[in-house]
């Protein structure tokens, strides 16, 4: 199959997903920044659909029904997980967020792995798990390197700003040096000078 077409397929089955599906995609980066108030909402919005989600699922009987409800729970804690991210734009919250996702995926796989038994079971929940532990990893190591990358650019700037300081206290130095030089109103000069282009007191 050629790529073009390749990707209308892959097109077409992502629009058939289930609502369920679509809200437990793994988040994109950078999401829109949220005020306090579009925070607020986000959640109550988010507890409001969970429960009409949960009066879905009341109809439904055994394994169908906890599956249902894991759904509902996870789309519940994916909303306020990216509602978090969005609002406090932290590597934390952008890490927890995404471990939101791969929980709220995880939990809904374990529920389907009921619905098997034996080894098929058994292999089920192994690679529900293996899915878990990797997203939850690779979510750390994103967040450990955004960490990094702040503590580096902040050490960076300190340095710099200390370096700058150094630099223009020996140049200061040196300019009140060459007032001594001379003297009277010439040297007052001379050093009023230097004080205003050095930033002195």
């Amino acid at each position: 199959m050629n790529k073009p077409m390749l990707a209308v397929f892959l097109a077409a089955g992502l629009g058939v997903v289930g609502p369920g599906s679509a809200q437990m995609t793994a988040p994109k980066a950078g999401p829109a920044p949220l005020s306090k108030d579009g925070y607020t909402m986000a959640n109550k919005d988010a507890d409001t659909r969970y429960k009409a989600d949960q009066e879905a699922c009341a109809s439904l009987r055994g394994n169908a029904k906890d599956i249902c409800s894991a759904q509902a729970k996870g789309k519940e804690n994916v909303a306020k997980a990216d509602a978090e991210a969005a609002y406090t734009n932290t590597p934390k919250a952008r890490e927890d967020a995404r471990v939101a996702h791969a929980q709220a995926k995880y939990d809904v796989a374990a529920e389907k792995c009921d619905d098997l038994a034996g080894n098929p079971k058994d292999v089920c929940v192994k690679e529900a798990n293996a899915n878990l532990v990797k997203s939850r990893a690779d979510a750390k190591v994103d967040r450990v390197v955004a960490d990094t990358r702040k503590t580096a650019a902040t050490q960076q700037t300190e340095a710099r700003t200390e370096a700058n300081t150094e630099k223009r206290d020996a140049e200061y130095k040196v300019a009140i040096e060459k007032c001594d030089a001379l003297a009277g109103a010439t040297k007052d000069t001379c050093v009023s000078s230097a004080k205003v282009q050095f930033n002195k007191s």
